[in-house]
Formats: structure tokens, C-alpha cells, sequence
């Protein structure tokens, strides 16, 4: 005789149940199943947003800093910015201060690596010396702006997993919102929302929470304008630090590509040499 489980008035037997399930779970999808399609489409649009910006090999940009502190006050810096795409790893870049006077020659140099930990120096004249960050300050800020020293890297896939979280519409224009992780726990961040326009894969938001999972910083980019035909840069970038009120925008004011530098552009010995 069949084992039996009350069900209301009626009575159904554990062969009736299985038959039941079978019926029922081709419709049913696991949380597995979800959460695994959530992570390859997640990583399948930042390989993509990564390929479309493969082949610049290098370029240069002037660009303005603009600080607005809790209370208002303004202070604003101008800076050179060069960068170089490194065949097989992580892009190269050069950040100089010009002005003002007390910043001036004030350098950032940064080797991103698409695995393992990046590699930044700080050139300080006043003190004549180069500082290397390390890993476990790549959170601090960088020269006292809003952006931190790890947001000054290029994006690498692989130093995130990635999590397709929606799609969503905002004035007319569709958007792919994703969630970066970063893999590297010396990180500022314990996750990154990004929201990237479906036609070019381009981020006009990004998201940026804390260490407690709270919100942080909010940057929008802005009047994205394409160079040779192809490649999509923001020409302004501003974020805003939720939590204490601070703001900090990059603006650029002209910007080129494919303008000859090379790896000895981007030296550590030559840091002390920029003007």
C-alpha cells in the first residue's frame, strides 16, 4: 500500500507528487540558473565594451580639474593627461599637473595589468621624490579630488566579476546596468554599478559603494564626442561624493590620438624630468 500525505480532503500519493513535479519543472527556473545567465551576460558586455576600444594605441588630452568642497569653495587645476595601450596588459597613462603653481609638475604614472595588482608612482617637486602607492592606499584620494587613486586605471575585465542586473530606459535612450565587483579585496569599493548605453556600450553612470556597502561616489559622464571615427570618449566627467558633499569635474579641452608616444614616454626615471 502506498504511502500517502494529506492534502485537504483529498489524499495524494508520493508517486502522484513525483508525476506532479515532472510536469511542473520544465516551467520552473533554478536560482542557479538565473544567477549564472545574470554572470555570463554580465561578462559577455564588459568583453564587448572592451573590444570596441581596442586599437587607439596611444593619446593625449588637456583637461581641466574642477574641486567644489561641502561649503562651495572652488579650486581649479589644469593637467595633461597621456596615455599608451600595451599589447597584452593593461593600458599606460601619465597624469601632469601645469597649474597652479603649488601643484605644478606634480605627476601620476600608472601601469594597469589585466591581472594582479596595478602599479602606481607619484612624482611630488616639492619634495623631489617619487612615492610609489601602494596597493592598500589606492583607495585615498588622488591629489585631494573626489577620484581615488584606483579610479585613475584603465578598465581591465578581468579584474572584476560581472553581473547583468537589467535593462533600463531613461528619456529615450535603453541602457544595459551592470554590477562590477572588484576581484581585488585591497579595493575602496565592494561594488560598482554601471549604466551603459545599449548602442555603444559607452558607461554614463557609474555607481561606486563603500567597504559597508553604502553608497559613496556618483560619477556621470558626459558630452561623449568619437575620434577617428570610432573610439567614444566622455569629455566630462563629474563625481559627486554623496557623503560628504564634495565634487570634483574633468573637463577636456582638446584631445588627440595616435600621437607617437611610446613605452619610454612612460618611465619612472622620467617622471622627475616632466614639465
Amino acid at each position: 500500500m502506498n504511502s500517502v500525505v494529506p492534502l485537504g480532503n483529498r489524499q495524494l500519493g508520493y508517486i502522484g507528487i513525483v508525476a506532479l513535479l515532472c510536469l511542473l519543472l520544465p516551467f520552473a527556473k533554478p536560482v542557479w540558473a538565473t544567477e549564472t545567465e545574470a554572470l555570463a551576460k554580465g561578462l559577455e558586455i564588459a568583453q564587448e565594451r572592451k573590444r570596441r576600444d581596442m586599437g587607439w594605441q596611444d593619446a593625449e588630452a588637456q583637461m581641466v580639474m574642477l574641486l567644489r568642497n561641502s561649503y562651495g569653495t572652488t579650486s581649479e587645476r589644469e593637467m595633461r593627461v597621456m596615455s599608451l595601450e600595451v599589447q597584452d596588459d593593461g593600458d599606460k597613462s601619465l597624469v601632469v599637473f601645469d597649474t597652479p603653481r603649488d601643484i605644478s609638475g606634480t605627476a601620476l604614472l600608472t601601469y594597469a595589468h589585466v591581472v594582479g595588482a596595478d602599479d602606481q608612482w607619484l612624482y611630488m617637486p616639492a619634495l623631489k621624490r617619487v612615492k610609489r602607492i601602494a596597493s592598500k592606499n589606492k583607495s585615498g584620494p588622488f591629489v585631494g579630488s573626489d577620484f581615488a587613486y584606483e579610479d585613475m586605471v584603465s578598465f581591465e575585465v578581468n579584474k572584476f566579476t560581472h553581473r547583468f542586473l537589467r535593462t533600463q530606459s531613461i528619456e529615450g535612450v535603453d541602457y544595459f546596468v551592470v554590477e562590477q565587483v572588484p576581484r581585488d579585496n585591497l579595493s575602496g569599493y565592494t561594488r560598482q554599478v554601471l549604466w551603459l548605453d545599449q548602442e555603444h556600450l559607452r558607461v554614463m553612470r557609474a555607481e561606486f559603494y563603500d567597504k559597508k556597502s553604502a553608497l559613496l561616489k556618483v560619477l556621470v559622464l558626459s558630452d561623449y564626442q568619437q575620434h577617428l571615427d570610432h573610439y567614444w570618449r566622455a569629455h566630462r566627467l563629474h563625481m559627486h561624493n554623496v557623503q560628504t558633499g564634495s565634487e570634483t569635474t574633468l573637463s577636456v579641452s582638446a584631445m588627440h590620438f595616435k600621437t607617437g608616444l611610446s613605452e619610454s614616454s612612460f618611465s619612472q626615471n622620467g617622471l622627475k624630468r616632466i614639465r
